[in-house]
């Protein structure tokens, strides 16, 4: 087995000057604050994918050390992480932790490699807590016999899809240009129609350029449990650019299209995490996803060589944006605790720019996904760069939320 290598705290410190450098963490915990423990662990059990997505975080932008990584996990690697995952679910008297078989794509280890983690984590994790097991996929390697190993040992699926076949074979490609979508909808009929209780989800990232009803028409084809709406990453120093969009904030006009035709229907058809999250938040209830609200995210990313990371979303910042030093062959996950870039998102208001501290809606936005603040050169005690949009959104949700609120009050009254 390789060594792991450790990455240090990133080299190039100024552009992140929060928190790396500003954020006080003694202050903090002097102050009282206390860190709130993991509760998801991030496996990046194979390194490498088998299609070229050209908005992908991990390849495309900033950070490359996926370049000098194993491919495949070791088992001892994977070991490590599931006895850290129980020391750290005993030292906090965790009931429950979940586990994220991820990449590049974790399909590409192969069903047996899997099989034998997932078994290995069961066996660790027995005495100590229950653990939820997914796997996050392209879909394209997804056949009979790894779902029958899936549903066997309780590993749930969630795939990834860009909606109708143009505009999914527009992103989501091969290597060698060809479009994903006819393997990904093989595996998606196979999954909804014969494995439906190992289906988790879909994962969808927005393109303002395209029609908003007929996608979100081809991701409930596959009558999936619950989608997830992705911004794609971008910043201020690399901000989002939509040729052919149109209007002053065209992700809030797609999403808010998706949202009408969600929430005028008759009976629900899916779980939206981000609506629901919204709705939630604005009525003083909390959210579940790192987009919105200002819960404490508790998610610790395990890279293929055993490095503790920061969550990847990250990547798309700057080189080593998600380093900690730490690895799961040498120190707990509890190390990672102190680290100014996990205490930046558990400290909810105290994170925000004092323009988002200023704006109503702070409760509920949260200041948006914490990778879209950075801004190179300080960074990220920033609005989010879809600040606008993620305005419009939540004001629109609001608005009708809270209309059908006060004609329910009055009609009851």
């Amino acid at each position: 087995m390789a060594e792991p290598r450790m990455i240090g705290m990133p080299a190039n410190t100024n552009n992140a000057l929060w928190p790396n450098e500003s954020l006080d963490v003694p202050a903090l915990r002097a102050s009282g604050w206390r860190p709130t423990p993991f509760r998801d662990v991030v496996l990046k059990v194979h390194q490498r994918c088998n299609l070229a997505c050209d908005y992908c975080y991990v390849y495309t932008m900033a950070d490359q050390t996926w370049r000098d990584r194993p491919r495949t996990m070791a088992r001892a690697v994977w070991r490590a992480a599931a006895e850290r995952m129980a020391e750290h679910a005993e030292a906090h008297q965790l009931p429950r932790m979940r586990l994220i078989l991820h990449g590049g794509e974790p399909l590409l280890a192969g069903r047996e490699t899997l099989a034998a983690l997932v078994a290995d984590f069961r066996a660790v994790l027995r005495d100590t807590c229950a653990l939820d097991v997914r796997i996050q996929s392209n879909g394209v390697l997804l056949d009979a016999p790894t779902l029958d190993r899936f549903v066997e040992q309780g590993v749930s699926v969630g795939i990834s899809l860009d909606g109708a076949p143009a505009e999914t074979d527009r992103h989501r490609r091969f290597p060698d240009g060809r479009g994903s979508f006819a393997a990904v909808d093989r595996a998606l009929q196979l999954l909804s129609s014969t494995y439906p209780s190992a289906f988790a989800g879909l994962l969808c990232t927005v393109d303002p350029t395209t029609d908003p009803l007929a996608c979100y028409a081809a991701l409930l084809r596959y009558q999936p449990p619950l989608i997830d709406f992705l911004l794609p990453h971008a910043n201020w120093s690399e901000p989002p650019h939509w040729a052919g969009a149109s209007g002053q904030q065209p992700v809030a006009d797609w999403l808010i299209a998706i949202f009408d035709r969600w929430y005028d229907a008759p009976r629900q058809e899916t779980s939206v995490r981000l609506f629901e999250d919204i709705i939630a938040l604005s009525l003083g209830g909390r959210g579940r996803s790192e987009q919105v609200g200002l819960s404490p995210v508790a998610v610790v990313v395990v890279e293929s060589d055993g490095v503790i990371e920061l969550v990847d979303s990250l990547k798309s910042t700057y080189p080593d944006a998600c380093a900690t030093g730490l690895s799961v062959l040498t120190h707990d996950f509890d190390a990672a605790l102190s680290h100014p870039g996990v205490v930046a998102r558990q400290i909810g208001l105290r994170a925000l720019a004092d323009t988002c501290r200023r704006c109503a809606l702070h409760p509920v936005c949260g200041g948006g996904h914490y990778a879209h603040r950075f801004r190179a050169g300080d960074g990220f005690r920033n609005p989010s760069v879809y600040c606008a949009d993620m305005f419009a959104l939540i004001q629109h949700v609001i608005d009708r939320v809270h209309r059908d609120v006060s004609a329910r009050l009055r009609s009851s009254a």
